[in-house]
């Protein structure tokens, strides 16, 4: 079994659209406007953005968070948790031996939390 879709609450498709592509670097895959479903590509896993879809929390793997958070703030982005290390990795259990789990939140354009995830060298 494997991850097909996560869906997320998104009010404003492009306002969510516009926001997701910049912090992304991607364009949406599809968008299907009416009924108002908005679709990003992670690495085949389908991000759906979507008015009727609840809020999550989707955790997003990101080459390194200090320096995307950074951007994120620079561009107006609210921060919700700034980086720190929330793990460290003895063994490859849940991530790459001998490297640091680093974590931050922020806020999305519709007002879901996003977590943001690195993992560093110690």
């Amino acid at each position: 079994m494997r991850l097909v879709q996560i869906a997320q609450h998104a009010s404003d498709l492009p306002r969510a659209a516009e926001f997701y592509a910049a912090l992304l670097g991607a364009e949406p895959r599809a968008v299907f406007d009416p009924p108002g479903l908005l679709f990003f590509d992670l690495d085949g896993v389908r991000l759906l953005l979507e008015s009727g879809a609840p809020s999550a929390l989707v955790y997003l793997a990101v080459a390194d968070v200090r320096d995307l958070v950074a951007r994120l703030r620079s561009r107006g982005v609210e921060i919700v948790a700034e980086p720190n290390v929330i793990f460290s990795h003895p063994d490859d259990r849940l991530g790459p031996a001998g490297t640091d789990e680093w974590m931050a939140f922020i806020r999305d354009s519709e007002g879901n939390t996003v977590g943001l995830v690195s993992q560093l060298p110690h």
